[in-house]
């Protein structure tokens, strides 16, 4: 008998190349042990928290164990905490916001499914720039939302401006962005981020002029916001359209992924529907309330962020070895993956030469776009360097065929 719905069993499906390499590495680090595997398939940051997080921590552990130490917290997130937001995301985006305009999630995935929640009916389109992080798809789907991929521009990835314009119809419900962008490490310019807003403005327009349709959101989803390299600015998004939102993180800036704290921030120039929607749907959909001891390090911590250079330094050691393998690519200007070129067409065959040599990378069709693989450098540099022969070697064996 069928013990859940087609709906999960095709995303349990869609998603299986993923599960396969993370039992893959479960597998073979048994099998040969840990020095022997070179695992670049999660995006998991390892780089130590600040140094001040003890202390903070320490300070939040004083004043725990008292009357709602660990309550409960309004729905939105904690007073202080949103304030402090406010104060942090109106120089990021270069934007005055206040607390109200701000709901603490549970990360930044939890951010965007309680946005989808509140927006979303089925048969709404959400439009994304390929490739894209593979959970966009669920995260709509979840309430009859079709996500709705527009191949971006190799070797860049830049987004293609003209084919997101095209995509945009009458069921679209937003455009959503990711940049610094997972996979590929793109950064989007200040230009192209400005005409993706133009299309978003220019659809409303024809939507008010038709008689008030519902509004199309711009959603910028940016978990990797403080890890751009060589100068590279992330432009801010909320001063490029009254529709902009934003969804945040601590997970990789502060390495606080278990943590599960995050933010939805919404335009002021909206009214308060969305923003009291989505304190509605942070609350319904079971989050209830962002961790609140995830929400009082975040505050505490605002204004710090993991060693960046250590990341910096995996990327260009991860980009000498590739290069030196005969591996195409693109450097990465923000995040920290590369999303290199398979030397066949089929990128599958590529990943699985490379587990022949132990080495383990996400196929590119997991991410909308095939012909690469995904490689993330949240691994120590000792492990960059051990996978330098294997690389040539797998390289090699895909040339003699």
């Amino acid at each position: 008998m069928q013990t859940v719905t087609d709906q999960i069993k095709s995303s349990m499906a869609s998603s299986s190349w993923i599960r396969k390499m993370f039992e893959k590495g479960i597998e073979l680090k048994k099998q040969f042990g840990e020095e022997a595997v070179c695992d670049f398939s999660l995006g998991n940051p390892d780089v130590p928290p600040p140094a001040k997080t003890r202390d903070v921590l320490m300070r939040i552990a004083d004043g725990a164990v008292r009357p709602l130490g660990l309550g409960y917290c309004p729905n939105a997130g904690i007073a202080a905490v949103r304030e402090t937001m406010a104060k942090m995301l109106s120089a990021q985006q270069k934007c005055a916001v206040e607390a109200k305009d701000v709901v603490m999630t549970v990360g930044a995935a939890g951010a965007l499914v309680s946005f989808f929640r509140a927006v979303v009916s089925p048969g709404d389109e959400i439009v994304v720039p390929a490739p894209y992080f593979v959970e966009y798809g669920a995260y709509c789907g979840h309430f009859g939302g079709v996500l709705k991929s527009v191949p971006s521009i190799p070797p860049s990835f830049r987004p293609d401006i003209a084919a997101l314009a095209a995509a945009v119809g009458p069921k679209t419900r937003a455009i959503i962005v990711n940049s610094p962008n997972n996979p590929t490490g793109a950064i989007y310019s200040a230009e192209d981020m400005a005409a993706i807003a133009a299309i978003v403005d220019a659809e409303n327009a024809r939507r008010a002029e038709a008689g008030g349709e519902r509004a199309m959101f711009l959603v910028s989803d940016e978990p990797y916001r403080a890890f751009a390299y060589d100068g590279v600015e992330v432009p801010a998004v909320l001063p490029l359209s009254p529709w902009a939102c934003v969804a945040g993180s601590f997970s990789k800036t502060l390495s606080l992924a278990g943590e599960r704290v995050g933010y939805f921030l919404a335009n002021p120039a909206m009214d308060g529907e969305l923003v009291s929607a989505v304190t509605l749907t942070n609350r319904t959909l079971g989050y209830v309330n962002s961790p609140v001891i995830g929400q009082r390090l975040a505050a505490e911590l605002a204004e710090e962020t993991v060693d960046l250079a250590v990341y910096d330094r995996r990327r260009r050691l991860m980009a000498k070895v590739l290069s030196e393998a005969g591996i195409e690519f693109e450097m990465p200007q923000g995040a920290f993956y590369f999303f290199a070129k398979s030397p066949v067409e089929d990128d599958l065959e590529f990943v699985e030469a490379l587990l022949k040599e132990k080495i383990l990378v996400v196929t590119g069709k997991g991410f909308g776009f095939g012909g690469y693989v995904r490689l993330s450098c949240s691994v120590d540099e000792s492990i960059i360097s051990r996978s330098a022969d294997g690389f040539k070697r797998a390289v090699a064996a895909l040339a003699r065929k």
